[in-house]
């Protein structure tokens, strides 16, 4: 069966959940507002493209993922041309060894929480998701969202393993100092 475009209807049926698919990857609502608004521009100039085998709204989320990754390309030429090196700085010191006061807490899990602390837990992992800067939030989304591996985030972002790598461990580790702070207080 060959699916049908309804652009008329693309604004009221797609997109909230667009906007909610997008503002869960990048860091600002604005950015997301305009990444979905590109999303519907390039579908429409491309309408004539669509064959029909996908329904509608895989084809308008293949293009909305299409555009994020265009947003992160363009955030690693940035941070590429600002250069690296301060790059988690708060974290280490220029061999590479814990700075005292930024080194991790221990952990106790309680395995009696409830669903309420559950969704609070949730909620504060997303609020200190959205504090991280945009590549680390790019690959830790890529990675643990939509369940990438390395080398396709590597190759979607056009970085090297090093720098997915350097990413993905300042990710974790400002993940951790944002949840030791705003949920393990």
């Amino acid at each position: 069966m060959l699916h049908k475009l309804q652009p008329k209807m693309w604004v009221d049926m797609f997109s909230d959940q667009l906007y909610a698919y997008t503002k869960a990857r990048v860091q600002s609502e604005e950015t997301a507002r305009d990444i979905v608004q590109d999303t519907f521009l390039s579908a429409w100039k491309n309408r004539e493209s669509y064959r029909g085998e996908a329904s509608e709204k895989s084809w308008l989320y293949t293009i909305c993922k299409n555009k994020i990754t265009d947003h992160y390309r363009r955030a690693v030429r940035s941070l590429e041309e600002a250069g690296f090196n301060d790059y988690g700085a708060e974290y280490f010191n220029e061999n590479g060894h814990w700075l005292a006061d930024a080194m991790p807490k221990q952990w106790q899990a309680d395995s009696a929480s409830s669903d309420v602390e559950t969704k609070e837990f949730y909620k504060v992992l997303d609020d200190c998701k959205n504090r991280l800067k945009e590549l680390q939030k790019a690959v830790f989304v890529m990675k643990y969202l939509d369940d990438m591996d390395s080398d396709e985030i590597c190759k979607e972002l056009q970085i090297t393993p090093s720098n997915y790598w350097v990413l993905m461990h300042r990710a974790k580790l400002q993940l951790r100092q944002c949840l030791e702070h705003n949920w393990l207080c």
